[in-house]
């Protein structure tokens, strides 16, 4: 009778769970507060052209993926407490940084920064590229929470407790991700560019409270970790690029990568430009995680008797209806609203829906396929790069976005006559076309990939029968 009550009890967890999972939902507010608008606070405030933001962001973005690996074991030697203490110091500097380096900026008479953002030779001077040094700050540190905080979930659950433990994880990642955009808007429109330049002192509080809640209660159980040395680290990752099998797989899901990262590197520019100032390309983001918290659980289910490879193809092929969706706003302008929003935005939010339930698919999927082309028991040293692709998508579609904005949907700021402006953005919604075309791309070439590793694999499974008859 005790046996059977204790098997319906709620899975309990110790206080460094709730510790750990705490902070995480405050950096993820402060992250994905930041990084909706770090275009736009690029080019707003510190005067980047649309190409020059776009690769310092693709470049912050690809750090992040690349970089907690390495950032991991540095971890397992520290101890997680240190490490997150060094992360969280490291965050806190970073974006209050963010905030107080366009007060020096403007103190040398270079800018003037307000509702709308006046400059006199911030433009042509070089001071701004000191905002790199900053940005390789928050990167470095967020890169320790990513290995961190998950090894913490792991080391203080149990096989019976791992899965509540982590949906708990991502719930808290979701919340803080919804919150830290839900936060932007409010402030957008009450500050205007002035807002971009306070949001960082939000971020900065969040970081900061984290840093005091790790100080005063999180007290790290691990003994003794053996970790990977960076030297085999730094093995592993020329191992699996030597994989061609891996590394064609990465190139393919890079194409579905690069159109999801417009949500952050095109989307907050093209919807504020074409769509009005009133528009709030924060709160259109949300869109796509409400999507997926709603949809995932029901298409994993669906296609839990297909195999992954089949579950990846259908949402890639899902990723060009998204992108020509988002293109068919332009089409619509200067006709009645819809959903009783201007015509861009309100596709581009039927785009984001589309681009979520594509995510669905593909993302659950990728590692479970990714970890069966790895050799046998190695899995767990190539899923340890298994974010490559996240890696290459941030600077390919980041950087391509930008040259995409300069050419088909420049900023109306640089244009002192409307109309010109109203003819050189004529055709904006052909930036999605480009996404549309890579995402088919990348969906044939799925289909191809699979077909050629079924026959490779018959074929290896053929030799091999006739090796040992």
């Amino acid at each position: 009778m005790n046996n059977n009550s204790k098997s319906t009890e709620a899975p309990r967890f110790p206080r460094i769970f709730w510790i750990a999972n705490g902070v995480e939902l405050l950096e993820r507010a402060a992250y994905y507060g930041v990084f909706i608008v770090i275009t736009l606070y690029l080019s707003r405030i510190l005067g980047f052209s649309d190409v020059e933001a776009a690769w310092l962001a693709g470049s912050f973005s690809a750090g992040l993926y690349f970089l907690p690996t390495f950032s991991g074991a540095l971890a397992d030697k520290i101890g997680f407490r240190g490490a997150l203490l060094l992360a969280f110091g490291l965050l806190t500097i970073g974006y209050a940084s963010l905030a107080i380096f366009p007060a020096l900026i403007e103190s040398q008479g270079l800018v003037e920064y307000g509702k709308e953002t006046i400059y006199h030779g911030l433009k042509e001077a070089d001071i701004r590229w000191a905002i790199v040094p900053i940005l390789v700050v928050i990167m470095i540190g967020g890169s320790f929470i990513k290995a961190v905080i998950t090894g913490t979930v792991a080391l203080s659950t149990t096989t019976e407790t791992r899965a509540k433990g982590f949906s708990i994880f991502y719930m808290m990642v979701n919340i803080g991700a919804f919150s830290g955009k839900t936060v932007v808007k409010p402030l957008r429109e009450s500050m205007g560019d002035l807002g971009l330049i306070n949001l960082n002192y939000f971020a900065a509080t969040m970081t900061l409270i984290a840093f005091f809640s790790i100080f005063l209660f999180f007290k790290s159980t691990e003994e003794n970790r053996s970790g990977k040395s960076l030297g085999e680290i730094w093995q592993a990752l020329l191992k699996v690029l030597s994989n061609g099998r891996l590394i064609t797989l990465i190139l393919i899901i890079t194409g579905f990568w690069m159109v999801q990262h417009q949500l952050y590197a095109t989307m907050p520019k093209y919807v504020l430009r074409m769509a009005g100032e009133g528009s709030s390309p924060s709160w259109y983001a949300n869109v796509n995680p409400l999507v997926v918290f709603l949809c995932v659980s029901f298409v994993t289910g669906l296609m839990a008797k297909r195999s992954a490879l089949t579950s990846m193809t259908v949402g890639m092929f899902i990723m060009p209806v998204s992108a020509l969706l988002m293109a068919s706003g332009n089409m619509f302008v200067g006709s009645e609203t819809i959903l009783g929003m201007h015509p861009i935005a309100a596709m581009m939010i039927i785009g984001i829906v589309f681009q979520g339930l594509a995510e669905c698919f593909i993302s659950p999927r990728f590692l479970e396929y990714f970890s069966l082309q790895a050799p046998k028991g190695e899995e767990g040293l190539y899923l340890g790069f298994s974010h490559l692709h996240s890696f290459i998508s941030s600077l390919l579609g980041f950087g391509l976005s930008g040259y995409l904005l300069e050419a088909y949907c420049p900023d109306p700021r640089v244009y002192n006559d409307h109309a010109a402006w109203v003819e050189a953005s004529a055709h904006a919604h052909y930036i999605w076309y480009v996404f549309a075309g890579i995402a088919s791309v990348s969906a044939v070439s799925l289909i191809i990939y699979g077909a050629v590793i079924k026959r490779i694999d018959a074929k290896n499974d053929t030799d091999a029968e006739l090796a040992t008859a």
